[in-house]
């Protein structure tokens, strides 16, 4: 059996080796999680292991990806904000609808800004360019998303009995929670603002870099990343928005109470309930 060209490449020993050195940085980090009773390291352990085995699965697949019709990416990029939103909820745990708001916020802040970029020719209509631009614009919106619901959760409990007495003076619901809500937006956008701010001075994204080292003018190569920022904040700032809106609309029952969030541990079919 003749294996492909990309798995006989010498330069993946030199991938192992790279492999090798991040894997014992990321040992080193579990070991002071360990030392100091953090108790992170069956979730940094798993998403350091996930991560390694999903990023190379997508290598695997992106020889087969270019072969496909473009409509073919459109459900893929589908698929992708799907699971996003599922695991982004996680970080809302409680949180009323977290999977219906997560999926929307996603759905919407991507969706938006992929479309506007195909038409505006920042992005090539080809499976090539959309899937993997299309897959770092949903996966910040993600980032976003989980920030801006664990915020939300957290301002909630936090002043729980403040809300509950504006409510009890007659103030709408929508009024009550406007600030936790401003709160929760500016929080979950913290790290795509800094990055801004930092970008060229401190951050210097790979993309650039590949394009500098590709060949590509390192003026044109600046302005695309420029570009691809200008995507991610706005995607960012989208979902955040939607998210922290569904939440304070969702937190609150039909005669106007607050909800309590309780902690649970969804399963798809309850997930798939509160999309209803």
């Amino acid at each position: 059996m003749t294996l492909p060209p990309e798995v006989q490449d010498p330069v993946l020993r030199k991938g192992l080796a790279q492999v090798a050195a991040a894997t014992a940085l990321a040992a080193v980090v579990l070991g002071l999680s360990y030392a100091r009773d953090l108790e992170l390291e069956r979730e940094l352990g798993g998403a350091f292991a996930r991560g390694f085995v999903q990023v190379l699965a997508m290598g695997a697949l992106i020889g087969v990806l270019f072969s496909v019709p473009l409509f073919a990416s459109g459900l893929l990029l589908a698929a992708m904000v799907a699971y996003a939103a599922w695991e982004s909820r996680k970080r809302g745990d409680g949180v009323p609808r977290a999977f219906r708001v997560s999926l929307t916020g996603i759905a919407l802040g991507s969706s938006v800004v992929i479309a506007t970029m195909l038409a505006a020719g920042a992005i090539e209509p080809t499976v090539r360019n959309l899937v993997p631009v299309g897959g770092m614009i949903i996966a910040n919106a993600m980032k976003t998303n989980s920030l801006a619901l664990d915020r939300f959760k957290g301002e909630i409990e936090n002043n729980r009995a403040e809300i509950e007495a504006l409510l009890a003076v007659g103030v709408p619901p929508r009024a009550a929670v406007s600030e936790h809500v401003t709160q929760s937006v500016r929080a979950s956008l913290i790290p795509v603002v800094d990055a801004m701010r930092t970008l060229g001075l401190v951050y210097i994204p790979g993309m650039m870099a590949g394009m500098i080292l590709g060949g590509a003018n390192p003026i044109y190569a600046a302005q695309y990343q420029f570009v691809i920022m200008g995507m991610i904040f706005a995607a960012g700032g989208l979902t955040s928005m939607t998210t922290s809106l569904l939440v304070g609309r969702y937190a609150f029952t039909e005669a106007d109470q607050l909800r309590r969030f309780e902690e649970s541990s969804p399963t798809v079919l309850s997930a798939l309930r509160s999309l209803r």
